[in-house]
C-alpha cells in the first residue's frame, strides 16, 4: 500500500510539474520569403514558405495570419476608430480632424492580397476577413508535429499614415513595418488574431531567411543579419566590405537573416547615409539616416551614446543577445521592431536622445521577453520607460533626484480626469488615447518604481535581472513579475498586482491627527483610498534630528530593509506592529513632546503613488 501511495505521489508531482512547464511552450514558425519591390508604384510581389511547428498539446484545425496592410483602407477598422475616438493620433488625421486614412485614393491605400495557399503542398480554403487572414485547414496539425505552408502575396505600400508606409513628412520613401503575411500567436491562451485597429503586437518566435529585390540606388537597414555583403556595398564599405557589384543589373537582392524573431521590418531610401559602431559585446551598432546636413551632427553625436545605453541596458537586466542592432530614421515617431527601431530623425538632438534610448529598451522587455503588448502594454512600455529614465539619468551631468517625477504627475492628472481605465483594459479598448498612454507608459512605470517602495530599490534591481533571465523568450505574463518578486524579496504580492493593475483603485494614506499624551505624542494615520500600502514615516525634530517608522502592510508578511542605508545615512529607523488593511486609522506613540516635533511625512520618497499628496505632512508651527 506504501508503494502504491508513493508512485502515485510522484506521479502527481510529475503531471504539476508538466502542468507548469506547459504553460510555457512555443510554437515555432521558419519563414522563407522572396519580394520583388516595384518602386515606380509602390507595389511589390512575394513568395512565402511558412514551417509551423506545434509546440501546444491541441490539435490545430485553423490558422490565422494577420494582413496589415488592409488597416490602411477607407472603411477598415483603424480608419472608423480615427473618426469615432475623442481624441484621435493627430499624425493620422488631416488639419480638418478627418481620418487620414479616409481620404486615400486607390494607388495611396494598402493592401495584402493572398493567393495560392497550400498546405503541405494541397490548397487550403482561405478567408479575407479586414486584417486577418482565416485559413481552413486540409489537414490538423497534431501536437509536436510539423506542415509547411506556402502562398503568394501582393501587396501595395500606403501613403504613410503610422509607422508602416511610404513617402512620409521626413522624405524617408520606404518604411516597410507589418507588411508581410505575419502567422499569429497561438499560445496557452489560444488564437491571438486582434484586429490591427490602432495598437501593438503579438508574433510567434522563428527564423526569418528574406531576399528583398529592389532597384540597385535604395538602401537598406532593418532586422537580421545581412547575408550577402560583399553584393551590396553602399554604406558597407566603410566596415571593410570588399564590394563586388553584379553586372548589367538594375536591382539588388538584399538576403537578411534573422533568428529567434518574432518579426521582420526593413526601410530603405536612396539617401541613406549609413555608419557602423561597434557596440558592446561586440554588437554591431547600425545607422541610417537622411544624407541632409541639418541633421548629421545629431546622427553622429547619437552614436556613443546609445553604445552607452546598450551597455547600462545589458547591465541592468541582461545581455543583448544578437549581434546587431539597427537605430534608422523611419520619418514616423518612434517604434520598436525585431533588431531594429524606425524613428524620427529630424527635430532636436534630446528628443532624437530619449527617442533611440526608449526604444532601444524595447528589445529588452518587447522583443526578447515579449509579453502580450496588445493585451498588456503596461508590462511593455511602462517597463522600457522605466529604465530608459533610469539611462537618461544617468546619462545627466547633475542627476534628478527622481527622474521618474514626471510619471507621477501624469497619473496624478489621469486620476484627477476621472477617464482612468483598469490596466487589463485591451490596448484597443481605451475610451481615448491619453487615458491608454498614461496608463501604459507612467502607471506602467510607476509599477516598478512604487515596487522599489514596497520592497525595496536592491530587491527590485534583482527581481528585473531574475525575470529577464527566467522568461526571455517566453512570453511573460503579469503574474510572472510579480511571481518574480516575490520570490526574491520573500514578499506576498498578489494584492499589489491586483490593486494596482487590475482596478482602479487608488492610493490615499493621511496623518489625521498629532496629538500630546504626556510625555509622548500620538500619532494617528488614516487609509483613505482602497489601495493598501505598508507606509514610511519621517519625524523631524525641532533640534534638527531625523527619526523614521515603518508600519508593515499584513497581507505582505514582509518587512523592507531600511532605505536610508542605501543612501550612507542611515537614520535611525523603528520597525512598528503591521497595518491590517480592515482598519481604517492606526495609531502608534513616540517618547517625544509634542513641541519636539517639527514635521512629520508619509513617504518622504514620494515613490507611493498617493493620489492626495495634500495630507501627507503634519508640520507643527
Amino acid at each position: 500500500m506504501k508503494k502504491i501511495f508513493l508512485i502515485a505521489l510522484i506521479l502527481m508531482s510529475f503531471e504539476t510539474l508538466v502542468a507548469q512547464s506547459s504553460t510555457y511552450w512555443q510554437q515555432q514558425v521558419d519563414y522563407k520569403m522572396d519580394v520583388v519591390m516595384n518602386v515606380k508604384n509602390y507595389q511589390y510581389k512575394g513568395k512565402q514558405e511558412l514551417v509551423y511547428t506545434n509546440n501546444s498539446p491541441d490539435t490545430l484545425k485553423r490558422v490565422f495570419y494577420h494582413l496589415y496592410n488592409n488597416a490602411f483602407q477607407p472603411g477598415s477598422e483603424m480608419d472608423a476608430r480615427l473618426q469615432n475616438i475623442k481624441d484621435p493620433d493627430a499624425r493620422m488625421v488631416a488639419k480638418t480632424k478627418e481620418s487620414r486614412i479616409k481620404t486615400l485614393k486607390p494607388d495611396e491605400i494598402g493592401y495584402l492580397n493572398i493567393s495560392n495557399f497550400k498546405q503541405d503542398g494541397v490548397v487550403a480554403n482561405v478567408k479575407t476577413v479586414g486584417t486577418i487572414l482565416e485559413v481552413t485547414l486540409v489537414k490538423p496539425i497534431l501536437p509536436n508535429t510539423k506542415t509547411t505552408f506556402t502562398l503568394d502575396f501582393d501587396g501595395q505600400v500606403p501613403v504613410q499614415i503610422r509607422r508602416s508606409g511610404r513617402n512620409n513628412v521626413e522624405g524617408i520613401e520606404l518604411s516597410m513595418a507589418q507588411w508581410y503575411p505575419k502567422m499569429a500567436e497561438f499560445d496557452f491562451e489560444g488564437w491571438h488574431a486582434d484586429p490591427y485597429i490602432a495598437r501593438e503586437f503579438h508574433g510567434v518566435w522563428g527564423n526569418f531567411d528574406v531576399n528583398i529585390t529592389i532597384d540597385k540606388e535604395y538602401i537598406l537597414g532593418g532586422s537580421g543579419y545581412l547575408q550577402n555583403k560583399n553584393q551590396i556595398g553602399y554604406g558597407y564599405q566603410d566596415a571593410g566590405i570588399n564590394v563586388v557589384y553584379p553586372k548589367n543589373t538594375k536591382t539588388l537582392t538584399w538576403h537578411f537573416y534573422a533568428p529567434m524573431v518574432h518579426d521582420f521590418t526593413w526601410a530603405a531610401d536612396k539617401n541613406y547615409l549609413h555608419d557602423l559602431v561597434k557596440g558592446p559585446n561586440n554588437v554591431d551598432l547600425h545607422f541610417l539616416y537622411k544624407n541632409n546636413s541639418e541633421i548629421i551632427d545629431n546622427w553622429k553625436a547619437l552614436q556613443p551614446m546609445m553604445v552607452y545605453v546598450m551597455d547600462f541596458y545589458n547591465k541592468k537586466i541582461g545581455n543583448y543577445p544578437y549581434k546587431q542592432y539597427s537605430f534608422i530614421q523611419g520619418g514616423d515617431g518612434g517604434m520598436e521592431y525585431a533588431m531594429c527601431t524606425l524613428m524620427l530623425g529630424n527635430g532636436k538632438f534630446e528628443g532624437i536622445v530619449g527617442t533611440a534610448t526608449h526604444e532601444l529598451g524595447h528589445s529588452w522587455f518587447q522583443h526578447i521577453l515579449a509579453s502580450n503588448e496588445s493585451k498588456h502594454p503596461w508590462m511593455d512600455e511602462g517597463f522600457t520607460s522605466y529604465i530608459e529614465d533610469l539611462a537618461l539619468n544617468d546619462l545627466r551631468v547633475n542627476k534628478k533626484e527622481n527622474p521618474f517625477e514626471d510619471s507621477y504627475k501624469a497619473y496624478y492628472k489621469l486620476i484627477e480626469s476621472g477617464k482612468e481605465q483598469s490596466q487589463t483594459t485591451h490596448g484597443d479598448r481605451y475610451d481615448e488615447n491619453r487615458p491608454y498612454s498614461i496608463s501604459s507608459y507612467y502607471k506602467g512605470e510607476i509599477f516598478l518604481t512604487q515596487l522599489e517602495y514596497v520592497i525595496g530599490k536592491e530587491n527590485v534591481s534583482k527581481t528585473l535581472k531574475k525575470y529577464f533571465q527566467d522568461f526571455k523568450f517566453k512570453h511573460p505574463t503579469p503574474n510572472d513579475i510579480k511571481r518574480t518578486a516575490e520570490r526574491i524579496s520573500g514578499a506576498n504580492l498578489d494584492w499589489y498586482l491586483t490593486d494596482w493593475t487590475q482596478t482602479t483603485n487608488t492610493i490615499d494614506y493621511g496623518i489625521k491627527e498629532v496629538k500630546e499624551n504626556g510625555n509622548s505624542s500620538k500619532i494617528t494615520l488614516e487609509r483613505i483610498g482602497r489601495m493598501p500600502m505598508p507606509i514610511d514615516l519621517l519625524v523631524e525634530y525641532t533640534d534638527g534630528t531625523k527619526e523614521s517608522f515603518y508600519i508593515p502592510l499584513r497581507m505582505m508578511s514582509f518587512e523592507k530593509e531600511n532605505p536610508s542605508r542605501s543612501v550612507g545615512t542611515a537614520i535611525k529607523r523603528t520597525v512598528l506592529s503591521d497595518w491590517a488593511w480592515a482598519n481604517q486609522t492606526y495609531d502608534f506613540s513616540i517618547s517625544k513632546n509634542k513641541n519636539t516635533i517639527k514635521k512629520v511625512t508619509i513617504d518622504p520618497s514620494r515613490l507611493m503613488a498617493d493620489v492626495k499628496q495634500a495630507d501627507n505632512s503634519y508640520e507643527i508651527k
